[in-house]
């Protein structure tokens, strides 16, 4: 048996209840009748017994009414459902092609400026990066040593010994990343489960860039984490995010909670945002450390 329409149930107790309602009235009149034979209060409960009926009446119209409205709706065609395809444009948009620098290993290095912007994003410091800390280049240089011994704006090789043994550069199918060897088998992790969980981001993500030794933009003291391979900057259909004003993609949001579930920190939790930016946390890196894959 096929379950019974919410609004068909609305209009049958609505019929039970007027019918009782009538029934109880008629009742009432003849009771009133018997008792009181006068012959003005017969006429008066008959003209209200009219009235009711005048409003049985309209009642029933609008019980019709509604009835034949569930019958087009019933009738009617139900539109299609929207898949996440419909909802993200396609990705033969004409891209905006940023020009990539490649790094000393043949990865790819993030640009100096980016941009393509979609929504407000305010939710960094409050629901992400949560129990997750951002290593200071103070944390990098004690566990992976200085990359290199001067820094400019621009990205410039790494010639710590050291550390060049603990880089690698892997192809990810789209891109290829040079980054140290256990960040990129935990961005392979990452990547491999939003493949399984979110496979329409997974198809449209990209990279501005890994390895790249230099100066935080607009600073000349201050290195970035990407001088030590230990940060990544994504992109969503060829786009990328412009840093510093306080938007993000929505797919960036989503995947900052997969980030962030693998120990990984959210750039959008800067004081300046970067929400294209995911990097190695100050724990997971000490861990690494201490099992002995630094």
């Amino acid at each position: 048996m096929r379950p019974l329409n919410p609004i068909a149930a609305v209009v049958i107790g609505m019929s039970i209840i007027l019918a009782a309602a009538t029934f109880a009235f008629v009742a009432d009149l003849l009771r009133n009748t018997e008792q009181d034979p006068n012959a003005a209060k017969i006429d008066r409960l008959a003209l209200q017994l009219a009235q009711q009926d005048d409003e049985i009446q309209a009642l029933r119209a609008e019980l019709n009414a509604l009835k034949r409205k569930l019958t087009e709706l019933a009738e009617a065609p139900r539109p299609e459902p929207v898949s996440p395809s419909q909802v993200v444009p396609p990705l033969d948009k004409p891209p905006n092609e940023p020009a990539f620098s490649i790094d000393q290993f043949g990865g790819m290095a993030p640009p100096q400026e980016t941009e393509n912007l979609t929504e407000p994003m305010q939710l960094a410091k409050k629901r992400f990066n949560d129990g997750v800390i951002r290593p200071r280049p103070g944390v990098l240089r004690e566990i992976l040593g200085e990359p290199r011994s001067a820094y400019s704006t621009n990205c410039q090789p790494v010639t710590n010994a050291r550390l060049v043994r603990t880089l690698e550069t892997r192809n990810f199918g789209n891109f290829r990343l040079t980054m140290i060897r256990p960040a990129l088998d935990s961005l392979g992790q990452i990547l491999e489960r939003l493949k399984k969980e979110e496979p329409d981001i997974f198809a449209a993500i990209g990279t501005a860039g890994a390895l790249c030794a230099r100066y935080v933009r607009g600073s000349a003291k201050s290195v970035s984490s990407h001088a030590w391979g230990a940060a990544v900057d994504l992109t969503l259909k060829r786009d990328l995010d412009r840093m510093g004003d306080g938007s993000t993609q929505f797919g960036l949001v989503v995947l900052a909670e997969f980030f962030n579930d693998a120990g990984w920190y959210w750039g959008a939790g800067y004081g300046r945002e970067d929400s294209m930016h995911f990097e190695v946390g100050e724990a997971l890196l000490r861990k690494w450390a201490a099992e002995g894959k630094l």
